[in-house]
């Protein structure tokens, strides 16, 4: 280990080379002296941590979002990690992911240890080369002849491997945490150093001191020397552990220097209740002490001592040691590169072990909860799901004060942390809650004729007939911000559809969603299905939860643009619907009536600026400049306090004009708005598809060829005519309620109500018809005949 003597002590000798790494002293908290310095160090000027990283070892973690506590981490490696497919050699690509992640938390000032395997990979690699080198020079020389003949190569014992391997392994390790400024050193150890008291305070007084000096230690089992394991000597006590393969040897040193995490790597996702593979395997995302008899392990991994039951085994006595411990995949080329980091953030990868049980069910429970009791909801009459919705609705307004008590308990703990435009958003009021219920009375009417309803009926051929009718979609999620009002109308809408739901609130409306989704829960258990909607009260991260692909079947996001787009970008597998954003545009034409315009502006505009279906900027005719029109509009957004933002060609109009906006494609969701010209109806519908999000758009005017124009040829979710956009709602157009507007192209687009929620099944009636008998020598034709399509009478 290159190391050179600088005043104060010991420095990598890498930290002499590089002049641009930065020191940042970060206070210590196990078993080091107080006058000891920890170097965080930064490339170029951007430090890698800003607060220090500080925790005295006790218990474990009970939670995941805590792991980005941790300080000392060890990373164990198991051989199918870092070994190649034919078990023959390394996998390099793999190996620097690996050494690049270590690198990037060891510069935020943590202290990162490696357990790696592969000494015995790296030296077969090395000894067949060797062997077949020397065979083929002894055959050329016995032989004289130029072809060879083919070789075999005989079966290679481990420990000649490993004592083959360990020099070039840690060569490879050196070479590649150079890269990022850091000094690695090599720890060989034997179960002996653990038994023997004297070797075991030499080793911690060893990795102490080489994490003092910002060196990241790489320990493996010596596996030149090791002898082969005794059987059932995993476990021996609370204080002993057994060093038989790396898991135990990774277990043991995560206890033996008190670390925060420990991360084991293997070649599957994590710890699943049966073999991976298996038709119902299913990973498990937190394990606790106890459930061991809920899992059937498979096989081991096809290299390395240890299988799942022993990384099990060895997890658990780290959890009792005071260690956390996650099981994930290091194999897995679309995680392995930042599988790491993501478990050091707490994002849901692999098997996280705790000891603490959450007190209601895990997200995956309320999912499976929610498929079950949305079946049931479908099952009911219509009678019986309007008959849920209406006591909804009731409940809303006989338990207003209780609602409002919360409501208020929220307003008070988002004073002062939220902007006024979110905490209009979060506030309810005896209005909004007697507009809610006769929102939701609504959607009972029509949902009179939602689930299973006949769209077409065919007949196929005689006796063979075709229905496509109405189903629900499955799981919603729908995650919202600071809009407590959305929840009781969300779930009035899965009501109706017969949908499970999963609902995710932010944390600022935590009182009114508990209590909102306590009455909607009442209102369900009158027809016996009150799991249907489950509130998501764990710490489960809204990124963690669109990656449930297997339980959620479409998620809806309400909230900001921010909010959608980080949704869209997270969701894996799961359709999103929605708008990332809401840049609604009004243009006034040159034939506009003057009584209509400053009306229309100012409701588009200033009514509730902080929703997504509130004006952003004003289109005006050119031959409107230095009007009456065009000074009664400038006057009303003066009188109203309406910031205004000049576009390009406004501001070429005006000697002093307001600030030039900086971008013609902004939402604003406060009192602001940007002004622009345009030469005609054509020019104003090209701004519109550049700089819109296809969401709600407006044309003012008294010609009606110029209005139809417009409407035909803007191609937005919604185009009105002398109309403000705020009509742009789900209530307001008569469909109860919505749970959000999609500007996507595919199944749903405007206000999402009711029908948004529906798809389609086909059901197909036969007697003994096989697809033969239409064959070109068959006895049956196909007819494809429409039929009448019956109609519902509700009375």
């Amino acid at each position: 280990m290159l190391r050179y003597m600088h005043r104060s002590g010991f420095q990598p000798f890498s930290q002499r080379l590089l002049p641009r790494v930065q020191s940042v002293a970060v206070p210590r908290s196990h078993g080091v002296q107080p006058s000891a310095v920890r170097h965080v160090r930064s490339w170029s000027n951007i430090p890698f941590i800003t607060v220090p990283l500080s925790r005295a070892h006790g218990k474990p973690f009970a939670h995941r979002s805590e792991l980005k506590h941790a300080k000392r981490i060890v990373v164990k490696l198991g051989s199918a990690v870092v070994t190649r497919g034919d078990e023959c050699g390394l996998a390099l690509g793999r190996l620097a992911s690996i050494v690049e992640q270590v690198s990037v938390l060891q510069n935020q000032g943590r202290e990162m240890m490696l357990v790696t395997s592969g000494a015995v990979a790296f030296g077969k690699q090395r000894l067949r080369h060797e062997i077949l080198l020397s065979q083929s020079v002894r055959q050329a020389l016995h032989s004289g002849q130029n072809q060879l003949k083919e070789m075999a190569v005989p079966v290679l014992e481990a420990r000649a491997c490993a004592a083959a391997g360990q020099s070039g392994l840690m060569a490879l390790y050196e070479a590649m945490f150079t890269q990022y400024s850091i000094c690695a050193a090599q720890i060989l150890v034997t179960n002996l150093d653990f038994h023997d008291e004297q070797k075991r305070r030499n080793l911690n007084g060893t990795l102490h001191e080489l994490l003092r000096m910002n060196i990241v230690p790489i320990v493996n089992t010596n596996d030149a020397v090791v002898p082969p394991a005794e059987p059932n000597s995993d476990l021996q006590g609370v204080n002993v552990i057994s060093v038989k393969d790396n898991d135990s040897l990774a277990a043991r040193l995560a206890v033996e220097m008190k670390t925060d995490l420990l991360i084991v790597l293997s070649d599957v996702e994590g710890l699943f209740d049966s073999p991976p593979g298996s038709d119902d395997a299913k990973l498990i995302d937190i394990f606790y002490p106890g459930d061991q008899q809920s899992v059937t392990f498979g096989t081991k991994s096809r290299v390395g001592l240890g299988g799942m039951e022993a990384k099990v085994k060895a997890a658990l006595w780290a959890l009792q040691g005071g260690t956390s411990v996650v099981i994930a995949n290091g194999t897995h080329p679309k995680v392995s590169g930042h599988v790491i980091t993501d478990i050091v953030e707490g994002k849901k990868v692999g098997t996280f072990f705790s000891e603490v049980k959450p007190a209601g069910p895990t997200v995956e429970q309320q999912g499976e909860m929610a498929r079950s009791g949305g079946r049931m909801l479908a099952t009911l009459e219509p009678e019986q799901r309007a008959e849920i919705i209406h006591h909804l609705a009731d409940l809303l307004t006989d338990q207003r004060e209780e609602i409002l008590l919360a409501n208020k308990k929220d307003l008070e703990e988002a004073e002062g942390r939220l902007a006024t435009p979110l905490l209009k958003r979060l506030s309810l009021s005896t209005s909004k809650l007697n507009s809610l219920a006769i929102g939701l009375r609504q959607i009972a009417a029509s949902s009179q004729d939602s689930v299973g309803r006949v769209l077409r009926r065919t007949r196929i051929a005689k006796n063979l007939e075709l229905e496509q009718v109405t189903v629900p979609i499955g799981v919603l999620l729908v995650i919202f911000e600071s809009r407590p009002d959305c929840l009781p109308q969300v779930a009035a809408l899965a009501i109706a559809s017969g949908n499970g739901l999963l609902l995710k609130g932010g944390k600022e409306a935590a009182h009114s969603n508990r209590i909102l989704h306590r009455l909607t829960q009442e209102a369900l258990s009158i027809h016996g299905v009150k799991d249907a909607i489950q509130l998501v009260n764990t710490r489960e991260e809204v990124e963690d939860l669109c990656r449930l692909d297997k339980i959620i079947d479409l998620i809806i996001p309400r909230g900001s643009s921010q909010l959608v787009r980080d949704i869209q970008k997270a969701a894996k597998g799961i359709p999103v619907m929605g708008h990332s954003e809401g840049i609604c545009h009004m243009y006034v034409d040159s034939e506009a009536s003057v009584d209509k315009v400053t009306r229309l502006v100012r409701d588009s505009k200033c009514e509730y600026p902080a929703a997504c279906n509130a004006l952003e900027t004003l289109l005006i005719h050119r031959d409107l400049l230095r009007t009456p029109v065009f000074d009664q509009i400038i006057d009303m957004l003066r009188v109203e306090q309406v910031k205004i933002h000049a576009g390009p060609k406004f501001a070429s109009y005006l000697t002093f004009s307001p600030s030039e906006v900086k971008s013609l494609r902004i939402e604003y969701g406060d009192l602001e708005v940007c002004i622009e010209v345009v030469d005609s109806v054509q020019e104003a519908i090209d701004h519109i598809h550049k700089y819109g999000s296809s969401h709600t758009d407006v044309i003012v005017t008294e010609n009606e060829k110029t209005a139809e124009f417009f409407l035909q040829h803007v191609d937005s979710a919604c185009v009105f005519w002398n109309a403000s956009t705020r009509f742009s709602d789900g209530y307001r157009f008569g469909l109860g309620a919505e749970v959000g507007i999609s500007t996507s192209r595919i199944h749903a687009r405007g206000p999402v109500g009711l029908e948004g929620l529906l798809t389609t099944k086909w059901l197909l009636r036969g007697q003994d018809h096989v697809v033969s008998d239409f064959s070109e020598h068959g006895s049956l034709k196909y007819l494809h005949e429409n039929l009448p399509v019956p109609q519902r009478n509700f009375s």
